[in-house]
């Protein structure tokens, strides 16, 4: 027993040297901006565990240090700060994660911080929601489709119009959609029959068990043309127009697109079938025929 004592005493005198641990101060971001006092003259570490990018306030000045690498933010204040918002962007995937931060005079530096995602998770535009308890009890068999937030006929939409318009860095990535093939020269006489326009498919994006094509339309006329997407004619499920009208022939404004939105099939597939005029007379037989002729003759 005397020869353990030396060892306990040892491993006593251990833990009152050892310096204290400083554990990580948990913050969960659910869309709320996060309250991150500093003290000045002191570093204080933000982990966020991803490549970010930090929106600073140019009322700031060089009261504020900011260095961000490797998943992790170092702010230092050198004099007090009012309360003043931080912008942190992810550098992959866009998202935002707001800190309002203060300084003030003090002894000693804050423990670091560390940002996890909270349990109300911003969902992505377009995204499939929580499966329902319907699809949760459904056989493993049965292929259950998830419900989207967005309805996909909305998701397609937006998506073709961001990459005709806008500049693709800006387009948002959406789980899913894939760019399919379309027929080169495809005849769209019957999609707007009543009006004067002539138009083109330009590209087709799908989804799920739906289709979208982004198909311009050009006034062929010299007036201006109100849009109505009940003169389309087809299969449709939706169809929206990039302009509500279109400016006569010539004109900067007499070209528009028009995005269409088909269930289990392409635009060509969903068009109205081209009636061409019917020669009766094909039809009957010769002996017929020659009489009809020669019962016309005798009229005259």
């Amino acid at each position: 027993m005397n020869r353990l004592r030396p060892s306990f005493a040892l491993a006593i005198l251990a833990l009152v040297l050892l310096p204290p641990a400083h554990a990580d101060e948990i913050m969960r971001w659910e869309r709320l901006p996060l309250a991150v006092p500093l003290v000045v003259g002191h570093e204080r570490v933000v982990f966020i565990d991803r490549n970010v990018r930090v929106g600073v306030p140019a009322s700031l000045g060089e009261r504020l240090r900011v260095q961000s690498t490797g998943g992790a933010v170092y702010l230092r204040a050198s004099e007090p700060i009012e309360p003043t918002r931080l912008q942190l962007q992810d550098a992959d995937t866009g998202a935002l994660i707001l800190l309002d931060i203060t300084a003030q005079p003090g002894d000693g530096a804050l423990e670091p911080i560390r940002i996890v995602e909270g349990d109300s998770r911003a969902r992505r535009y377009g995204d499939a929601g929580e499966a329902s308890a319907e699809e949760q009890s459904a056989p493993a068999t049965a292929a259950v489709r998830p419900s989207r937030e967005t309805p996909s006929s909305v998701v397609l939409t937006r998506y073709a119009a961001q990459n005709l318009y806008a500049p693709l860095r800006t387009v948002e990535a959406v789980n899913g959609i894939s760019r399919v093939s379309l027929r080169r020269a495809l005849a769209l006489d019957t999609l707007l029959p009543t009006l004067p326009v002539s138009a083109k498919a330009l590209a087709a994006w799908r989804l799920e068990d739906q289709w979208v094509t982004a198909v311009r339309l050009t006034n062929t006329s010299a007036r201006w043309i109100d849009l109505d997407p009940r003169a389309l004619q087809g299969d449709f499920v939706a169809a929206t127009f990039q302009h509500s009208d279109l400016g006569p022939a010539g004109d900067s404004r007499d070209t528009t697109v028009v995005y269409v939105v088909t269930r289990g099939r392409g635009l060509a597939q969903s068009l109205l079938p081209v009636i061409s005029s019917v020669d009766a007379s094909r039809n009957l037989t010769p002996a017929a025929a020659s009489g009809q002729a020669q019962g016309g003759d005798d009229a005259q």
